[in-house]
């Protein structure tokens, strides 16, 4: 038997590995698979967090992030949301994925299990088996809107169960929970002790009359709702690494306790940018906002004319989930034919889950031209037809 230093937790699956295999081939390669916009950080946010990095913000800040970061954090909610955060319930981290990672290992033990509703982000699983856990999921449809099915999502749960996954607006279905929707959840929840935690990423994008509804503020969901936070994706500052919790205070002293021997302190001059980014929240993500609904109904409107492509209206997020059913190919099929017959990379749905098969995902994360210039290629090659 051959050895291995690589511990069994690192041992990846192969599953749809190979979706983007010869993409590097194509000179002329549209690569809408990444949900990092193309847009530039606001020089709102960049000029007067170089002016405090010059100034000698480059040092540890407090373990639990700079403080007038947290107050900006607690003001926030206050504004947006009619909610009193107290400091003790903020946490800065490091970008919204340890965040997350944190969240669960300072929540879950060995065997108890989580909620995903499927499809979902391709990391959820696994962070949620590193904090010793069982994912579970919950089936959601595109009939359906991807709405949290009640009846389905209680039936899933079971004595180990320990917390439900809850990411509004979704990657990377783009589907927004109604407020209706949050309250079934929450009732279940309350009913049988569950954590909600949730993943606040792409709270600035939504379109089409949806709306974001935090389960923090639903009836009884106050002190049993943890949200990850993220700067990366509404104020375009994905590099930066910066995000933030909101929780119960004693998960709060649980994730110091675990931040201390994992990141220490997250990134001083990314704080810094971050407490200028919500300073002007209402000015700047509405405007990223309105870029990506100008392209999300764009890039909606020519695949509505793509034969074997269907997709519901955008709701919310940077990116569009169509159903490739009507082709008759799977999702890894769909992918590569419109690699190699147009150029175009996208994300099979199955590797966002079993209930992702028969979609794909589109990052709409490059300009309209852009855009417009991948789905001329679909058209003209007719990629998704003649299988």
């Amino acid at each position: 038997m051959q050895h291995t230093w690589v511990s069994r937790r690192c041992l990846q699956s192969a599953a749809g590995s190979n979706f983007a295999q010869g993409a590097e081939q194509y000179s002329d390669l549209i690569d809408l698979t990444i949900g990092d916009p193309d847009l530039p950080t606001s020089e709102k946010i960049l000029e007067p967090a170089f002016e405090d990095a010059r100034r000698g913000h480059t040092k540890y800040t407090h373990p639990m992030g700079d403080r007038e970061l947290r107050r900006e954090i607690c003001r926030y909610y206050q504004r947006a949301y009619g909610l009193s955060i107290d400091m003790e319930e903020v946490f800065v981290t490091t970008a919204g994925c340890i965040g997350m990672t944190e969240a669960l290992l300072a929540t879950i033990n060995p065997g108890d299990e989580v909620i995903i509703p499927d499809p979902y982000f391709t990391v959820y699983p696994d962070q949620v088996r590193l904090a010793g856990g069982v994912p579970v999921f919950l089936e959601t449809r595109g009939e359906e809107q991807f709405a949290l099915h009640p009846q389905r999502l209680e039936s899933l749960i079971t004595p180990r169960t320990r917390a439900i996954l809850i990411n509004t607006p979704n990657n990377p279905t783009g589907a927004v929970y109604s407020k209706e929707n949050l309250q079934q959840v929450a009732e279940i929840c309350i009913r049988h002790n569950l954590l909600a935690i949730c993943d606040d990423i792409y709270t600035g994008f939504v379109f089409g009359g949806a709306q974001f509804v935090p389960m923090i503020t639903v009836q009884g969901m106050r002190h049993r709702t943890v949200c990850v936070n993220s700067f990366s994706k509404n104020f375009v500052m994905t590099g930066m690494r910066v995000g933030n919790l909101v929780a119960p205070p004693e998960i709060i002293q649980a994730v110091e306790y675990l931040n201390e021997f994992m990141m220490y302190t997250a990134p001083s001059i990314s704080q810094r940018a971050a407490i200028y980014a919500l300073r002007q929240a209402e000015e700047i993500t509405p405007q990223v906002a309105a870029e990506f609904e100008r392209r999300l109904e764009y890039a909606a409107g020519r695949i509505d004319k793509i034969p074997g492509m269907s997709v519901h209206r955008p709701q919310g997020s940077i990116y569009l989930f169509p159903s490739i059913k009507e082709s008759g190919l799977t999702s890894f099929q769909a992918v590569r034919a419109l690699l190699e017959k147009a150029h175009v990379l996208t994300m099979p749905g199955e590797m966002y889950g079993k209930a992702g098969e028969g979609f794909i995902r589109i990052a709409c994360t490059q300009g309209i031209p852009r855009l417009k210039e991948a789905f001329d290629r679909i058209e003209e090659t007719q990629a998704l037809m003649g299988h």
